[in-house]
């Protein structure tokens, strides 16, 4: 017993270790990794539930997600839900492991009209509360401390006065660190900042903006802002797309725009044989009848683009099939392979493909009648002799 489960964890490890998606980790932190889900999973099941699942999608290919957000900002959804539910629909198409997003400065400090009307209610509602006119059924509580209050903008006070004073010099005294000493400053006081951190997305109204660049980042994107010029943005992406595909490192690229201009991009990818998907709300645009595959933001929203790309995956594994299993008739191969034991140096065989049953006789008949010399014996001469 103890050996067949010794058997199983060493091709847990092969095939882990063998995988692109964990190359840079440590084999022994792959396989903790990989032993503890296996140990999480149902009783009796022989490598499967969540090692499977990570095995299987490790061995997929890389994706790489690369947003426009100047032409496709988040307007329905707060940010950070929208680019994790992209990221999970993404996945289906393989490990997502790049994560990018490009804007102009203006961009940044967008703020959707939903969300200038519900800060306008909540403001509104500050108000009544502060004069007794309107109650809440629940007090509001604070997340950090646990303390309750009444009103929104006593919450507000008491979270600025205390907490956000209280995390300004936990960031003074990690900065003013050095070595080891920084190091454990930042284990001693990361469950507090985590603490803070997720309090303040809810009571703190962000200074710049809707959030976006904030948002973006937590959910694991590489976000870069560049100057206010026409194309900036554009020209960046598609030079980072370019420059990715140059290096092989992602095998689908998923194009979050509905901006033209990326045409040419997409056309490039497909030519380098890469799988090419979009994310936009334009039903028949040009992007969208150049990639292999296309979602509008409502299906990812939704769930429907994830539920989806499994049949889209499905189609392109059986054209690959298909693809290998065409045949097309080539003659000099199909020579080649046929006669490659026959044909061989001092061969008469490619004398007879030429037309000529012997080559001496060629050579010999090559000069005229006329200027053969006597008792020569021709072979027109010597097929007339035997009739």
């Amino acid at each position: 017993m103890f050996s067949l489960k010794l058997i199983e964890v060493r091709n847990l490890y092969t095939a882990i270790e063998s995988s692109r998606g964990l190359k840079n980790l440590s084999p022994c932190l792959v396989l903790y990794r990989n032993c503890h889900f296996y140990a999480n999973s149902s009783a009796g099941s022989d490598f499967s539930g969540e090692s499977f699942r990570l095995v299987k999608r490790v061995a997929q290919k890389n994706v790489g997600i690369f947003w426009d957000l100047d032409n496709k900002p988040p307007k329905s959804c707060p940010p950070y839900d929208a680019a994790i539910r992209l990221r999970k629909a993404m996945l289906e198409f393989g490990f997502v492991r790049y994560l990018v997003a490009y804007a102009n400065r203006h961009a940044f400090s967008y703020v959707p009209p939903e969300v200038l009307a519900q800060r306008k209610e909540r403001k509104a509602l500050n108000q009544l509360e502060r004069k007794g006119v309107a109650k809440p059924n629940v007090p509001y509580l604070c997340r950090v401390c646990g303390r309750k209050f009444y009103t929104n903008e006593k919450l507000i006070n008491h979270f600025r006065q205390i907490h956000e004073s209280e995390q300004r010099k936990r960031l003074n005294q990690i900065e003013s660190a050095r070595g080891k000493r920084r190091v454990n400053l930042v284990a001693k006081y990361s469950m507090k900042m985590d603490k803070y951190r997720n309090a303040a997305r809810e009571i703190l109204t962000p200074k710049v903006g809707y959030g976006l660049a904030d948002e973006l980042k937590r959910a694991g994107f590489w976000v870069r802002a560049v100057l206010d010029k026409p194309q900036a943005a554009d020209v960046a992406l598609r030079n980072h797309i370019v420059d990715m595909m140059d290096k092989r490192l992602i095998d689908c690229v998923v194009l979050v725009s509905d901006d033209s201009d990326f045409v040419r991009v997409l056309k490039e990818a497909r030519e380098r044989c890469l799988r090419t998907v979009v994310v936009g709300d334009v039903n028949d645009g040009a992007l969208k009848r150049t990639a292999d595959a296309s979602f509008s933001w409502q299906e990812i929203l939704m769930g429907k683009a994830k539920k989806e790309a499994v049949s889209v995956v499905e189609r392109w594994k059986d054209r690959d099939v298909l693809k290998r299993l065409e045949w097309t008739y080539d003659p000099e191969t199909e020579r080649e392979l046929c006669y490659s034991d026959v044909l061989s140096e001092g061969s008469d065989v490619e004398d007879v493909f030429s037309g000529n049953e012997d080559g001496n006789v060629q050579q010999e008949d090559a000069a005229p009648w006329w200027k053969l010399e006597p008792g020569t014996v021709t072979m027109n001469s010597f097929s007339h002799s035997r009739k």
